[in-house]
């Protein structure tokens, strides 16, 4: 039995009821959409970059599709849409999506801030104290270096030369909590962060400002900390964090990005890291 045709000819794909947009609560929506179409007049389903086919909604651009050949000479065409809601920073870029990942990890003792002089509360005390040292008297506990006994500072303590040089060692069993110890479990901060940008402009500059540190939120034009998150500088008035890591991909006309930022107390030296 031969196909009957009534209505539309469908020779264009017509959008179906039952399409849904969705929010990730940052500033990008996505939206799923079902057309039908007349098998034979089935287009491309190549359809990237293809706004959606309502005047308010428009800003969303096709990233994916399928196509399913029914019964009866019909298709099925399935889109997917992405874009960044024009209320949410006009739309240029989504919020900031981040997580933290806090910890401890090994590091040198020497790299401590309070190790050679005194960083405030909560710390008691320098770890080795200033320089000038004092050297050990023969046969101690300090070894010989260039045939003389090193030098001694606070907790055991040991160093090369009086005004310190290499640093030797905890050398000193009267503070067990020091001796032979050569690194302390220092806290750990990352960032991980999502954001969607409109333009590869962004991407580029994102990319240049990949190894920067920053005293606020923001680096460039782009918010990349939540407000939860701490600023400023550390100890020695460094900025506490650093831009790290950035990884982007296309997504439908706009660009994933996928960053990390890395907080430290002590902040990130000016004299090795560029400050944004």
């Amino acid at each position: 039995m031969s196909r009957i045709n009534k209505g539309a000819a469908l020779s264009v794909k017509l959008l179906q009821p039952g399409w849904s947009v969705q929010s990730d609560g940052f500033g990008l929506n996505t939206c799923t959409a079902t057309y039908k179409v007349n098998a034979a007049d089935a287009p491309a389903i190549n359809v990237r970059g293809e706004a959606f086919p309502k005047a308010a909604w428009s800003y969303m651009k096709a990233h994916k599709s399928s196509i399913s050949y029914d019964d009866l000479g019909m298709a099925t065409m399935r889109i997917d849409y992405v874009g960044i809601d024009p209320t949410v920073n006009s739309g240029s870029m989504t919020n900031p999506n981040c997580s933290a990942a806090n910890g401890l990890t090994a590091d040198n003792i020497t790299g401590h801030p309070n190790f050679f002089v005194h960083a405030g509360s909560p710390y008691l005390g320098p770890i080795a104290g200033p320089a000038p040292y004092t050297q050990d008297a023969p046969n101690n506990f300090a070894p010989n270096v260039g045939g003389a006994p090193a030098y001694l500072g606070l907790n055991g303590s040991c160093f090369e030369k009086e005004n310190g040089g290499r640093f030797i060692g905890f050398v000193n069993p009267t503070y067990p909590q020091y001796y032979g110890k050569t690194q302390y479990l220092a806290p750990t901060t990352s960032y991980s962060g999502i954001m969607y940008v409109d333009d590869k402009s962004s991407v580029a500059v994102l990319v240049e400002l990949l190894g920067s540190s920053s005293v606020t939120r923001s680096w460039s034009t782009f918010p990349l900390l939540p407000d939860w998150a701490p600023i400023g500088t550390g100890f020695a008035g460094n900025p506490v964090n650093l831009l790290a890591q950035v990884n982007t991909e296309e997504f439908g006309s706009i660009f994933k990005v996928n960053y990390e930022i890395r907080y430290s107390r002590v902040g990130w030296e000016l004299d090795v890291y560029k400050k944004f």
